[in-house]
């Protein structure tokens, strides 16, 4: 029995099963039962309710203040009332949030004097009182949090999740050991599986064309055509992470892109598909000019295929189904696949004025072979070098108007509010110039938290210098699988050596904060110290997948690797069907991280699906 055809059996129970098993979880995913002395309001999802109970003959003004919110001054919830002279205390009702921990200050408003400070973590639709009195005559106060209900674990459909994925894991796993004894082999082969299916899924001829994609295409460029398994498989894990939190990832802050500074798993999956993207071409470039494929014919279906990403990727952004007419003025113009395209532009072209038309044999006598690799392709290093002076000298010396020189922060509430407009620093400003304010992303994931107006893209012109050397820094790993093809132990030491080496440099551009960095990370901005990061990252991941798919052969890939060699249909098929049935749907409880996460991953679970149909097919979208 195919391998490929046990999996889809195992994907199409896994979507079964985890319905149920989710429903199960949303047993547990309800809100907490109200205190019963007062009335509360539906809480939504990461939310609690607090009630402060006033004591003092005062008036109390609440501030909030987000651990998550770096450098920001409180911000005013609201007022309690003073209690009567001779009356009950009084009692407000709030809602906060609880993704991340807060801090309750307590100001009277006659003397605008801290009171009192409480640090705390509200549970999801947990119900809490502040009880709020004076602990003597000398009029000190004292603030105390009692929790009246316990909040729910929004946590729970996570595990439920992972054990079911888990479970379906362990089966395929023995399944696949106890298939390979003769006498469970010969009867299978009686029941149906015929010696041809089995020859051609074992073999490489169930691979597409040998003519393959620059872009999204990885072989080893030899005379063999034998693919890289790894690389598809790493592609295509970065892929399914993608399209699970572009649904929503069961609607977790930790599924969800970072509010400025700092890392979630949502935002390692992007470069991540750009440094696979780098390998593939130099690999791919590699193997085209050693069959005698002409610069030339390589450039145009380079530029052709830019294009192509570009104009795609504008298309998909700018939606507008049942909207009427799609307005110029709210026309915008970066995106993912306007960056991927761009990107693939420059490394590309760069790559193959310095690619050679045959891979010299050095030999491993000379001073200079630990380095090959490097020194050959020196000018193009040259090249990257010079474009990260260009990106540091506009990021910190580029003049931006109201704001100081080299700002790096989110603007709004951040910085104590000093810097509101200046969201992003020079890389929003060069946005806001080139691009006009109406052509950009008017939601950036630093509103939430920052209180940010101002609009922002994270897919903006500057960030462009350092996806570029992101891509680049996959080249190099491409360059590694060709001068040392084959030499296992080789690939290996290098490929833990680079992810040492952008280690340290991320350490040092960071000092090992999330944000008191000489450069933090972040996401929205590309900055350096996140390309550094997750190429270190990168090429530890390479690690694990070369070793395991391509070299001991303990893992096909599956299932990322159907996803990983139709990844550009996945991504487009994604954005455009992400409203339509069987991908979302109307939920009983749009406020149950449960239904979310149900949702989310039936979804995802269905376009791996699609890709592996696509496979035993062999239908595969090349731009």
């Amino acid at each position: 029995m195919a391998p490929g055809r046990e999996y889809y059996r195992w994907t199409v129970c896994a979507v079964i099963v985890l319905l149920i098993t989710l429903s199960a979880a949303h047993m547990t995913d309800r809100p907490a039962s109200s205190h019963p002395h007062r009335k509360t309001s539906v809480l939504k999802m990461d939310e609690a309710s607090l009630s402060v109970i006033n004591e003092i003959e005062d008036d109390m003004m609440l501030y909030v203040l987000s651990d998550h919110c770096f450098q920001c001054s409180p911000q005013l919830l609201g007022i309690i009332p003073a209690r009567p002279a001779s009356g009950t205390p009084t009692m407000v009702g709030f809602v906060v949030d609880t993704q991340h921990a807060l801090t309750l200050q307590l100001n009277s408003s006659s003397a605008q004097l801290e009171q009192c400070k409480v640090h705390f973590h509200f549970g999801e639709q947990g119900n809490y009182s502040l009880w709020v009195k004076n602990l003597n005559e000398l009029s000190r106060v004292s603030c105390s949090m009692i929790t009246d209900s316990e909040p729910i674990n929004s946590y729970l459909p996570i595990l439920f999740a992972f054990l079911v994925f888990a479970f379906l894991v362990a089966l395929s796993a023995i399944w696949t050991t106890v298939k390979r004894l003769d006498v469970v082999t010969k009867l299978l082969l009686c029941l149906g599986s015929t010696v041809e299916t089995e020859r051609l899924i074992n073999s490489e001829l169930g691979t597409p064309n040998r003519l393959l994609d620059a872009s999204m295409e990885s072989i080893i460029p030899a005379t063999t055509g034998r693919r890289l398994r790894s690389l598809d498989t790493f592609r295509g894990l970065s892929l399914v992470v993608m399209v699970f939190v572009n649904y929503g990832g069961g609607r977790y802050w930790f599924f969800r892109h970072e509010s400025w500074n700092g890392l979630t798993v949502a935002d390692l999956v992007f470069p991540w598909f750009v440094f696979i993207m780098g390998t593939s071409v130099g690999l791919s470039l590699s193997g085209s000019l050693r069959r005698g494929v002409k610069r030339t014919h390589l450039l145009w279906r380079i530029c052709s295929r830019s294009l192509q990403l570009f104009l795609i990727g504008v298309i998909i952004i700018n939606p507008n189904y049942c909207n009427g007419p799609l307005s110029w003025d709210s026309f915008r113009i970066p995106g993912v696949l306007q960056r991927l395209g761009f990107t693939y532009l420059v490394v590309a072209v760069l790559d193959l004025v310095m690619a050679r038309d045959r891979l010299n044999n050095i030999l491993s006598n000379e001073t200079w072979y630990s380095v090959h690799d490097v020194c050959l392709y020196w000018p193009a290093w040259v090249f990257v070098i010079a474009l990260e002076v260009i990106w540091l000298c506009l990021t910190f010396l580029l003049p931006v108007p109201g704001c100081p020189t080299g700002y790096l922060g989110p603007g709004g509430i951040g910085d104590f509010g000093q810097y509101q407009n200046c969201t992003g620093g020079a890389a929003g400003y060069i946005d806001r110039w080139l691009l006009r304010h109406n052509h950009i992303y008017q939601t950036p994931s630093s509103r939430v938290v920052y209180q940010t107006m101002m609009p922002f893209d994270p897919e903006g012109v500057l960030g462009t210098i350092n996806s570029i050397l992101m891509a680049f820094l996959g080249l190099q790993a491409g360059k590694i699988l060709l001068h040392y093809r084959d030499q296992h132990r080789q690939i290996i030491t290098r490929f833990l050596i680079w992810g040492f080496i952008l280690g340290i440099i991320s350490a040092v551009l960071t000092k090992c904060s999330r944000n008191d960095g000489f450069i933090p990370v972040n996401k929205n901005l590309w900055s350096l110290s996140y390309v550094t990061t997750l190429s270190c990252f990168a090429f530890v991941a390479l690690v694990f997948f070369y070793y395991s798919v391509d070299v001991k052969k303990w893992w096909s890939g599956a299932p990322f690797f159907y996803p990983g060699m139709n990844s550009i249909l996945v991504y487009v098929g994604h954005e455009v069907f992400k409203e339509y049935f069987p991908f979302r749907w109307k939920m009983a409880n749009s406020q149950s991280h449960a239904e979310h996460l149900a949702q989310n991953l039936v979804a995802t679970s269905i376009w791996v699906i699609v890709a592996y149909l696509l496979y035993r097919k062999k239908i595969f979208w090349k731009i």
